[in-house]
């Protein structure tokens, strides 16, 4: 017996922000072009080399020199269906027609790998490379992650290709000149000067981002394109502006170095993006918030709750710590914390410094895999290891451990309820948070159907529209 549901889920960002050419959803994608990985053929250089103290004498030459050669212009084509003619339409003949979207890539090894921004990318048939030499090159998608809006592209040639290094963006500072390069427009290899205007900055407000902003001058046509300091040093990926007309009117924001390396490094060795978490639960603090807490701090991340047996739980973090910075990094709000961890992997130990009875204290942590997802028109999903699945009477799928607010009422008056197994999502079979990604990834990021086995054992599957 099949149930139908007839959910919308809209999601939009409204008022004067309007972000142009990026995708970005509530719950964390993957995507994997071709389902198989090689460990990473390349350890990706890293310079650590801190800008000296601007002036007005500053001179962009030799970063704009050193990135030119490295960022390319990325042309992707899609197939869509639809009817050419009133024929067509009338005899039901549906033609494909090719749609062409361009944006920019980074060139990071002399190999050919290159990072640009998922939305570039996504949804493509095929992809093309022309490097600043006028060169055209047809792309591979080695993967991506529409959480963090990174993907990872190979071309092969003759010759080592120029390309440029990541810079580390823990050290960026607000004011420092950056520039940006890429091909709004179609404008191929463009230069835009500007500073760094705010770091840590989240689009959504639901802190899920982390991003460089900027005034440096970007445009359509710049998305997956270089964010350089004055020594030609990659610190960020371009990826949105902030417009209410479609083009630049003031701010642009960028990836940070640090998130897109670790996130290409993840699918380079493992085929997806493996996150650490740290197992708190809290909020960020301002003057409200402290007041109705009853702490006196106005910054920090305010712990109210520590998930039993994490990393932070095991190492003695506590409800009513401030947590103040991690491995040195100051930690004012939750896209400051959001933001390091990205950067970080499972099994990875942190340093943590907090504030406890009004005293600076420091633990070590040890952080761990992330093993739930939330999709909005379901809720948080939790994988199962076998002896749970076992229990269940199951072989694979995810528990789901807590409804989605918004349909909750209609989820629990058609029998499904937390404990229930999602074991399959548009015709996939799920068994781990990746499964979910590519599922997800596979259909456009769109939910269409779940397979789900209920507490009493019933099997049904539901059809959004």
């Amino acid at each position: 017996m099949k149930k139908f549901l007839s959910f919308i889920s809209v999601s939009a960002l409204g008022g004067a922000l309007a972000l142009f050419a990026y995708t970005q959803w509530l719950q964390p994608k993957f995507m994997s072009q071709n389902g198989e990985f090689k460990k990473s053929p390349i350890e990706l250089p890293v310079n650590y080399t801190s800008n000296p103290d601007g002036g007005s004498n500053v001179d962009f030459t030799l970063a704009a020199e050193k990135t030119l050669h490295a960022v390319v212009h990325v042309k992707n084509t899609t197939i869509s269906e639809g009817y050419t003619s009133f024929e067509d339409l009338f005899f039901g003949r549906p033609q494909g027609r090719a749609q062409v979207g361009t944006g920019s890539g980074v060139i990071i090894a002399p190999d050919g790998y290159i990072v640009t921004n998922n939305h570039v990318v996504q949804g493509a048939q095929s992809i093309e490379v022309t490097t600043n030499d006028n060169k055209t090159y047809s792309a591979e998608l080695i993967g991506a992650d529409p959480t963090t809006d990174i993907a990872l592209l190979k071309i092969d040639g003759d010759e080592d290709f120029d390309y440029t290094t990541f810079g580390d963006s823990n050290t960026t500072k607000v004011g420092e000149w950056v520039l940006a390069v890429g091909n709004p427009f179609n404008l191929n290899s463009t230069v835009t000067a500007g500073i760094i205007s705010a770091k840590s900055r989240d689009l959504t407000g639901r802190n899920t981002q982390s991003f460089i902003q900027t005034d440096a001058a970007v445009n359509p046509g710049n998305s997956g394109g270089a964010l350089v300091n004055i020594f030609g040093d990659l610190i960020g990926i371009n990826t949105a502006i902030s417009s209410q007309t479609g083009s630049y009117i003031g701010y642009s924001f960028a990836v940070p170095s640090n998130i897109a390396r670790k996130v290409i490094e993840d699918i380079l060795e493992y085929g997806n993006v493996q996150n650490g978490i740290l197992g708190v639960i809290g909020q960020e603090l301002n003057s409200e918030i402290s007041e109705k807490l009853g702490v006196n701090d106005t910054e920090g991340f305010y712990v109210s709750d520590v998930q039993e047996q994490s990393g932070a739980d095991i190492s003695g973090i506590k409800k009513g710590d401030i947590i103040k910075s991690i491995n040195g990094i100051k930690i004012s709000k939750f896209s400051d914390l959001k933001g390091f961890l990205n950067t970080k992997s499972p099994n990875d130990v942190v340093e943590v410094s907090f504030i406890r009875d009004e005293k600076l204290k420091t633990l070590n942590v040890k952080l761990e895999k992330l093993t739930t997802i939330y999709i909005p028109i379901l809720g948080t999903l939790r994988e199962l290891n076998s002896t749970e699945l076992k229990k269940l009477g199951s072989d694979y799928g995810l528990e789901l451990q807590d409804l989605s607010d918004y349909y909750k009422e209609e989820w629990i008056s058609d029998g499904v309820d937390k404990g229930s197994l999602i074991i399959s999502i548009n015709d996939l079979k799920v068994n781990s948070i990746a499964d979910v990604k590519k599922a997800l990834a596979n259909n456009s990021d769109r939910v269409n159907r779940i397979s789900i086995l209920k507490n009493n054992g019933e099997k049904m599957v539901y059809r959004f529209r």
